[in-house]
Formats: C-alpha cells, structure tokens, sequence
C-alpha cells in the first residue's frame, strides 16, 4: 500500500521553503503542480496550491513516527520553524505538532532510546 498525504497550501513558493526547511531538502519529485518528499518506503507529502483544493487550504492533519526526533526539533530551530511545547508520554513517546504557514498540522512522534 502507498501513502500520499496531499498538504493544500495558498502559495506553493512560501511553502515549498517552508517544507524544504521542515525536511531539509527540496522535494524529492515534481509532478506537474504538485511538489513530492519522500518519507517512507511507500510514503508521500504533497504540497499543491490548485485552486480546486482551495477549500481544504489548512485542514491536513499527520503524524509522523521518527527515528530522529532531536535533529528533527534543531532543524526546526535552526530555521526558526516553532512548534508548540514538546510532550512526553508515560511511555517515554516524545510528540511535537508544527503547523505549517497555512496551519496544516505536522507531528512529530519520537520512541524512546533505548
């Protein structure tokens, strides 16, 4: 099974620097007007700005489940992305929510080391 996970934005130029920064690197692929990154095997982001998507601009909502959750939060840092207050689960589960400029909601879920 693959993943596209289609995140609608106003404009595609301010977001596209935005998850560039978010996954520190351009989009891995262009397809027509939407952009691409890559985050799984068979797993996608979208970024489109079509008009004919303008109704759902900020309503995306996904989790991540990351391996690299502190470098993840120093490239948020080091491009002065905030994200609201990182939590900790009883179970040692770290999570932080981003919201892009358009207020699509990206979280981040971090297992515990070990």
């Amino acid at each position: 099974m693959d993943l596209h996970c289609v995140m609608c934005v106003r404009d595609v130029t301010r977001a596209l620097e935005w998850y560039e920064a978010l996954f520190g690197r351009p989009a891995d692929e262009v397809i027509g007007e939407e952009y691409l990154w890559q985050v799984g095997e068979n797993a996608w982001v979208v970024v489109d700005d079509q008009d004919v998507r303008a109704e759902r601009v900020g309503g995306a909502m996904v989790t991540f489940g990351v391996t690299d959750f502190d470098a993840i939060l120093g490239r948020l840092a080091e491009h002065g992305i905030e994200h609201e207050p990182v939590e900790t689960y009883g179970n040692g589960v770290r999570h932080v929510t981003v919201l892009d400029p358009d207020g699509n909601s990206l979280s981040f879920a971090g297992l515990p080391s070990e």
